[in-house]
């Protein structure tokens, strides 16, 4: 399955809430919610009831796209969570938290997750000192990721850091902005993860 390459503002529509898919054009009133709250095509605005299963699908399908992931690696991911102790889908949802490219853009260094995936694919990270181009990379606690030192002069790097400047920094990231660099501190927990999703419905959805 091919990664999706269409208008991103339609999966936001069709989840019925903003995913911030868009970087700073979801905060602002250009965002596709704001002005289109019902979901895309001809009958996007008729009433639909959702049976059991649509609900799970649609949780599974929501926390996908938020984090960017395809169906196989999600499933991948959910295998994983499985073998953890404490609830599935909890840990679910904190192996998805601790990937490469959703740290990065949790530490401000990205407007989106798609931008923080392209940002690490070229190269522009490292994790313990050495450079990692794989946003599926899982950190762990205790690992220190940071922009490398050439990249530290890119004037792209720069206006992101900016624009994101008073981006809020989770308390199981560690970030010291003069020097570019954070630690993860601890595995993220519910608590920590602002993604409107039950969680639940993921599991038992994986569990028929």
């Amino acid at each position: 399955m091919a990664r999706y390459t269409g208008p991103v503002c339609r999966i936001c529509r069709r989840e019925g809430q903003k995913l911030f898919l868009k970087g700073e054009r979801c905060h602002t009133d250009k965002c596709a919610i704001s002005r289109r709250s019902y979901a895309p095509g001809q009958h996007g605005q008729g009433r639909k009831k959702v049976s059991e299963y649509g609900l799970q699908l649609r949780a599974k399908q929501k926390t996908r796209k938020y984090y960017g992931v395809l169906e196989k690696q999600f499933r991948h991911y959910y295998e994983m969570a499985e073998r953890k102790e404490g609830k599935t889908g909890e840990a679910l949802l904190s192996i998805l938290e601790t990937r490469l490219d959703n740290v990065v853009y949790r530490l401000g260094w990205a407007s989106s997750r798609a931008e923080a995936r392209q940002l690490v694919v070229h190269g522009h990270f490292a994790v313990n000192g050495r450079r990692v181009d794989i946003p599926s990379y899982l950190t762990k606690p205790g690992e220190v990721i940071s922009i490398r030192e050439k990249s530290r002069s890119s004037e792209k790097i720069k206006s992101i850091i900016d624009i994101n400047a008073s981006h809020p920094i989770p308390k199981w990231l560690d970030l010291d902005k003069e020097r570019l660099e954070a630690k993860v501190v601890a595995i993220p927990t519910r608590e920590d993860i602002d993604l409107d999703v039950e969680e639940t419905l993921i599991v038992e959805l994986y569990s028929k």
